[in-house]
């Protein structure tokens, strides 16, 4: 047999591991280390959504359901998205649920993108959109965005980026990994430009309960002219802390769901049964679960960034999402040595900023997904790793 370079899929290959995937492997293999690296809450699911998902299995639920999900589930979905963000999204036609966010993002770029389709990523941002855009067929454009900016997509940068191939605008906000967010005005100036073109929108919501300015999210979709070209990304991973039932779902007009529901039964058939019913009881009472969770992750946002500031570093006040982008340049080093430096010698993981993009060399992402202990712990230790650099 050849040897398997020369077997294998090209487009599989040439795809980069995840940075963050790295720094997790590197974690393996050390003791005493205190890691502020993963997106995940560190809230256990509230109880009376787990014991919606035991009670699934007690009364022998465990059927497959229709591809796009139980009806019960995406009725909950299209109330609590009308309830909280001003969307409204037909049941029966416009909604998916899909195992977790992530694949949601997978059969959204595959079902609007041919080959050689150009996608506007604006960078920092999560690690997956780029590889999926690739195995999709489709050309990455990386759009850098800026600190001075806020880490917002601008208009003007929007407009360069645009050529006659752009088939789609990847939308991630609020941001993973810089806390950024885009406010109504904001969304207004990006739609302007859209308004007259066939561009698509992928509108990555996944953090969209996690805001701390007071205003809540908005979403693009529910501007004028918007709602007909986006597709809306949205899960239970951040908000109810339900990172291991892989629940997420697409909210899409009726003719982008159709092609994408093929794509979904065809490789997954149908989201978890149990997920499911434990996320209809999420939709149905969890309100004042995000609330409290919100309510600590704000707390420790302002810890976090208020002890970083303390120590010189300076540190961009991220509005949503969880996590703070420090910018780590000052030390006269690349984000992968500071951050490599900090763990051996510092016993603290954090991710480079290089892992969301190019334009994160110089900064670094610090997830508050932890308690307050967690993050005093890292705090000292790394006032103590820069008191010896």
């Amino acid at each position: 047999m050849k040897d398997y370079t020369e077997l294998l899929s090209r487009s599989a290959q040439e795809l980069k591991p995840s940075g963050i995937r790295k720094f997790f492997d590197m974690l393996d293999s050390m003791d005493d280390v205190v890691a502020l690296t993963v997106g995940q809450p560190d809230f256990v699911t509230p109880w009376h959504i787990r014991e919606a998902g035991i009670d699934s299995l007690e009364h022998g639920k465990t059927y497959y359901t229709s591809n796009s999900g139980l009806l019960e589930m995406r009725k909950e979905i299209s109330r609590y998205l009308d309830r909280r963000f001003r969307l409204t999204y037909d049941p029966e036609k416009e909604i998916i649920v899909t195992v977790g966010g992530s694949e949601a993002i997978d059969i959204a770029l595959r079902a609007m993108i041919n080959p050689g389709d150009e996608v506007i990523i604006p960078t920092p941002s999560f690690v997956c959109y780029e590889p999926l855009t690739v195995m999709a067929g489709g050309v990455p454009v990386i759009l850098e965005t800026e600190e001075k900016d806020a880490f917002r997509l601008t208009p003007e940068k929007l407009k360069k980026a645009i050529t006659p191939k752009t088939k789609l605008l990847v939308m991630p906000f609020p941001n993973n990994p810089t806390g950024a967010v885009m406010t109504e005005k904001d969304l207004s100036a990006i739609a302007e430009i859209l308004r007259d073109t066939d561009i698509f929108v992928l509108s990555d919501e996944i953090y969209a309960e996690m805001t701390y300015t007071g205003a809540r999210h908005v979403s693009i979709a529910t501007l004028p002219g918007m709602r007909e070209r986006t597709v809306v990304v949205n899960g239970f991973s951040k908000a109810y802390a339900m990172t291991g039932w892989r629940m997420g779902y697409t909210a899409a007009p009726a003719p982008i769901t159709k092609q994408m529901l093929k794509l979904h039964q065809f490789a997954i058939m149908c989201a978890p049964t149990t997920s499911q019913f434990a996320a209809i009881e999420a939709l149905r009472n969890g309100d004042s679960d995000i609330e409290a969770m919100v309510g600590e992750y704000n707390m420790r946002r302002r810890f976090l960034v208020d002890g970083l500031r303390k120590m010189g570093i300076p540190c961009f006040e991220p509005e949503g999402a969880f996590y703070v982008f420090p910018n780590i340049g000052i030390f006269g080093m690349s984000s992968d040595a500071f951050c490599e430096k900090l763990l051996y010698e510092g016993k603290v993981a954090i991710v480079p900023g290089t892992a969301f993009g190019s334009c994160g060399e110089g900064f670094a992402r610090i997830s508050y997904a932890y308690s307050m202990k967690h993050i005093a712990e890292a705090l000292e230790r790394i006032r103590a790793f820069l008191s010896r650099l």
